[in-house]
């Protein structure tokens, strides 16, 4: 890959440059680039089966959605793109990239097989910060999820974590839980 090189305040350029040139998924985490692979089968299947859940029993003025980021409030070169997110359905209509995290119902993160400990914690950090009231991480290494619920001063007050064959209970307006039962785990690493 040809080098990149980024002046200040055009982070954002440099992430839609390398995302045209390697297929790379792109985000910018606390000024930092984060490049990740597109989705394996099993980390894909895991947002499939979760939306599958989500989309019928949401009210109707939510959707879930793949493929959208979250801004940060205040700075237009840092966001993500979880793997599912519910907002309002209004965002069928916005010409913006960038979703309110105040608007976001729920985001969900599957961790990839390769993701390391820092890499998970920073992206939470990064949520609680940002003010996203709720967010769900799936872990298909080791069967297990996460529910992080009330940010305040940049951290996740609520924690709760289960492992796959428990329900991930929800708070309304959203489904009163997520059924984890059927969801695929990697297969281990060699």
């Amino acid at each position: 890959m040809p080098a990149i090189t980024v002046r200040p305040g055009r982070l954002r350029d440099a992430a839609e440059q390398i995302e045209q040139s390697t297929g790379l998924r792109v985000q910018i985490i606390g000024g930092a680039l984060v490049m990740s692979p597109p989705p394996r089968g099993k980390h894909a299947g895991t947002v499939r089966r979760l939306r599958i859940q989500l989309d019928p029993k949401l009210p109707a003025d939510l959707g879930s959605y793949e493929v959208s980021s979250i801004g940060m409030p205040g700075n237009d070169e840092d966001y993500v793109t979880p793997d599912l997110i519910v907002l309002p359905v209004d965002w069928d209509q916005d010409d913006e990239w960038l979703s309110d995290p105040h608007e976001v119902a729920l985001a969900v993160e599957v961790i990839s097989n390769s993701e390391g400990v820092r890499s998970v914690a920073t992206k939470t950090d990064w949520y609680a910060v940002a003010g996203v009231a709720l967010l769900l991480a799936m872990d298909p290494r080791k069967g297990t999820w996460t529910l992080y619920t009330h940010p305040r001063d940049g951290a996740y007050q609520g924690v709760l974590h289960g492992k796959y064959g428990e329900h991930v209970p929800l708070p309304s307006p959203l489904p009163s839980e997520l059924d984890t039962s059927e969801l695929p785990l990697y297969a281990p690493r060699s």
